[in-house]
């Protein structure tokens, strides 16, 4: 395979239908790059989220995306458990935002495609009100630790468990929840003026 080319505007939607990812894992293990092609096109708009709202960079969410992806597509042979691709991707993805959050401080920047997206309702006044929420939630999630940003966005915005925020950060689910309970106590006074 060439390269993975992953994509994070506008048209990178998830792809539900089909095989299902073991299947695909499968497939792509045995050489069928389109396989993978669904993999990626399926989870990439998920991962690109993730690395974005941890890094708060579109440059470093994208090198971040294209590196798990590229990883995955090399380490594919060594994956044993075709179910576990999907934690698997997380895990790398969280693991490479948070060393490069330890190497630096990160700015808030607010994802254009979400900004687009909030921008689209027919209700000016209101666009603009859930644009200036996203910029201050955006803002206010690089003042938590790395840690405590890493699993409230695996938690809030991507639906994972406790036992499986966990698994990606080998820590406990009991250290989870506390992270979590004080990253949602700061987010709440952060964005006090906001309810």
């Amino acid at each position: 395979m060439a390269g993975v080319r992953t994509t994070t505007g506008q048209g990178a939607t998830a792809i539900d239908a089909g095989p299902d990812d073991a299947t695909l894992v499968v497939r792509a293990r045995e050489g069928d790059p389109a396989a993978f092609e669904v993999l990626v096109r399926r989870y990439q708009r998920r991962i690109y989220q993730l690395a974005l709202r941890m890094t708060a960079s579109t440059g470093d969410a994208e090198d971040i995306t294209q590196e798990v992806f590229l990883t995955a597509w090399r380490r594919l042979p060594e994956i044993r458990q075709e179910a576990a691709f999907v934690g698997w991707l997380y895990r790398t993805a969280t693991n490479r935002c948070l060393n490069l959050l330890r190497r630096r401080r990160p700015t808030a920047e607010l994802d254009e495609t979400t900004t687009a997206d909030v921008s689209s309702s027919e209700d000016p006044q209101r666009s603009t009100e859930a644009t200036e929420q996203l910029v201050a939630l955006s803002a206010a999630l690089t003042t938590l630790t790395p840690q405590q940003r890493a699993v409230w966005l695996l938690r809030e915005a991507h639906g994972r468990s406790y036992d499986e925020i966990a698994r990606l950060l080998d820590t406990t689910p009991h250290a989870v929840r506390g992270r979590l309970a004080r990253a949602r106590v700061h987010l709440a006074e952060v964005m006090q003026s906001w309810r």
